[in-house]
């Protein structure tokens, strides 16, 4: 397989393109990159992938002996390369998890519509979300119970910079409130997915006065996300990290039941009502604001069996060279784990996560290496912070970014790497994720230049890809991310890239089919990894940190940050 002629010639290129042209100071160290570029290699990014994702670790679910066994593997390779433990010492920062399943046989959704109750099938009708004791019990049983009419509340959105309102003019106090996955598609793509968050929207209706939620679909939405596959990812259970006092950070107590209907149970759910189901589904297309009650109350009985475990993030430094700015951190993030053992395909019951995440964590780990082989270490220090926990809901990376191994203020970006970019096939553009948001998108400007990449804006916006990677997590503490991935044009004119990547989100994503056994261009993916080790090192380098635009949404939300004089959030 002649793999190292095509990334020699990857290299070539940029050692000619860094030498020819005046990249500022973003890219100051030419001969350092050139060697670094030389140390990212296809075929050790493909030997990490194959040993991350064999069957042995058993899908790398966290608390379990196949995400350890992943997690020391990652440590030894950092060791290996020469990098420094970023935990006093250790590799290994600890992450208290808790865990709940729901006991379905158990549990309960029933409808009362004038005093008569139709109980729904449970798996067929609803899935309910699960619950937490708090503070959390370690092998003990977890139960609530909530008893209320129901709200429909549109997407369930209050936007006052986007002049939305779904809850204007209704009452929710005491009510479960009936929403809509996801937020209005006039919206900007990364405000739309910071709408869409689960967790922003239960603060909303927290804040309202809901004691409970229902969440449906739109059928397009269904097609993306079947319910056969939904039920199964949710049946698998929650977890979160724990806070000094033993409670699930980001769990509602106060929302007592929540649950997701299948088009089958929304449709019962709104019989009778004002409007047809069909009628909200057009207003929440047109992104119209809308709330009516509906003539039905609701139970949702919920019993949880819940456990703590122990899982742990993987960090390394490489410590900066510059007296003055090496206090400050460029960190690079990956996700280890994934989902373990899940429904079979074929025979097989592992969700390998090849490209989600094992690739990731190659590509990381090649660009660790690329900067453990420079003759100097750049201005600033990295980190390269390998998490746990993201399948559950970014957990690793929240945790680390509430609690961080260095002052959070001394954070001047993130670059994550969910899915390595190119791992399908080679491309002509890519799509930065979140670096619309902050003076970080002009690093990536810089590197996509001189890499040949054109940047793309999210094709996918309904797919809310940008709150759901672990760059979310530092954007949330106001330090500037992006996220990389791939692009739509493959320098294949026969390749369709978006359709690739359309089809392996229904076909292969969080099932035993991410594997080995699919096609993948490690060749597309070591280019990849030359882009991201290029963003990483432009920030390194460069005098200024990263700034977040003026009047952006999310600095204005979350930012800004300050360097230097103590008041860094």
């Amino acid at each position: 397989m002649k793999r190292r002629p095509a990334m020699c010639l990857v290299v070539c290129c940029l050692s000619a393109a860094l030498f020819a042209q005046d990249s500022s100071d973003r890219l100051s160290d030419r001969a350092a990159v050139q060697v670094a570029t030389k140390t990212i290699r296809p075929e050790q990014i493909r030997a990490h992938i194959r040993f991350l994702a064999d069957s042995l670790l058993e899908g790398r679910a966290p608390g379990t002996a196949g995400y350890d066994i992943a997690a020391r593997y990652v440590a030894t390779e950092l060791e290996g390369m020469g990098l420094h433990p970023g935990v006093s010492g250790s590799w290994y920062q600890p992450v208290p998890l808790a865990k709940a399943v729901t006991d379905e046989a158990a549990s309960s959704l029933t409808l009362t519509f004038g005093g008569q109750e139709q109980k729904l099938a449970d798996a067929k009708d609803y899935i309910l979300y699960t619950w937490f004791a708090s503070p959390a019990s370690n092998g003990g049983k977890a139960e609530s119970d909530v008893t209320a009419p129901v709200v429909f509340v549109g997407f369930g959105v209050t936007a006052p910079e986007q002049k939305y309102d779904d809850y204007a003019g209704v009452d929710v106090r005491g009510k479960i409130v009936a929403r809509i996955y996801g937020a209005p598609s006039a919206f900007p793509s990364t405000v739309r997915a910071y709408y869409s968050d689960e967790i922003v929207k239960s603060k909303m209706a927290l804040a309202h006065g809901a004691i409970g939620t229902i969440e449906i679909l739109l059928p397009e939405d269904w097609k993306r996300f079947p319910w056969d596959w939904a039920v199964p990812q949710v049946q698998m259970g929650e977890m979160h990290w724990l806070d000094k006092a033993g409670s699930p950070h980001d769990f509602f107590p106060e929302l007592r039941g929540n649950a997701m209907l299948s088009e089958q149970g929304a449709s019962k759910l709104f019989a009778g009502a004002s409007k047809s189901l069909d009628e909200a589904f057009t207003a929440a297309r047109a992104g119209k604001p809308q709330a009516f009650p509906l003539p039905v109350a609701v139970h949702i009985h919920t019993v949880a069996a819940q456990s703590v475990i122990q899982s742990a993030n993987i960090i390394a430094e490489v410590r900066g060279s510059d007296p003055t700015l090496r206090d400050q951190y460029v960190v690079f993030t990956a996700h280890v784990d994934h989902l373990g053992i899940c429904p079979a395909i074929n025979g097989d019951n592992v969700c390998h996560g090849a490209l989600d995440n094992a690739s990731g964590v190659a590509t990381q780990l090649e660009i660790a290496r690329a900067y453990a082989s420079l003759p100097r270490p750049p201005r600033r220090s990295v980190l390269f912070v390998f998490v746990t926990g993201e399948e559950m809901g970014l957990l690793g990376s929240d945790y680390f970014a509430h609690f961080p191994t260095v002052p959070l203020k001394s954070i001047v970006a993130d670059v994550n790497t969910d899915g390595a970019p190119g791992e399908f096939a080679a491309m002509k553009d890519v799509v930065a994720l979140g670096g619309e948001h902050s003076t970080l998108g002009d690093d990536v400007t810089a590197a996509a230049k001189l890499m040949g990449y054109d940047l793309t804006p999210d094709p996918m916006p309904e797919e809310v890809s940008f709150i759901r990677s672990d760059q979310y997590s530092f954007v949330l503490q106001g330090v500037p991310a992006v996220d990389v991935t791939d692009g739509i044009h493959s320098v294949d004119p026969k390749i369709n890239l978006y359709e690739v990547e359309k089809k392996w989100l229904v076909t292969r994503y969080h099932t035993p089919l991410d594997s080995m056994d699919q096609p993948i261009d490690f060749d597309s993916m070591a280019k990849g990894a030359v882009l991201n080790f290029l963003i990483g090192c432009g920030v390194a380098q460069q005098d200024k940190a990263p700034e977040w635009n003026k009047g952006d949404f999310f600095g204005t939300t979350f930012g800004p940050r300050h360097f230097g004089d103590g008041q860094g959030k």
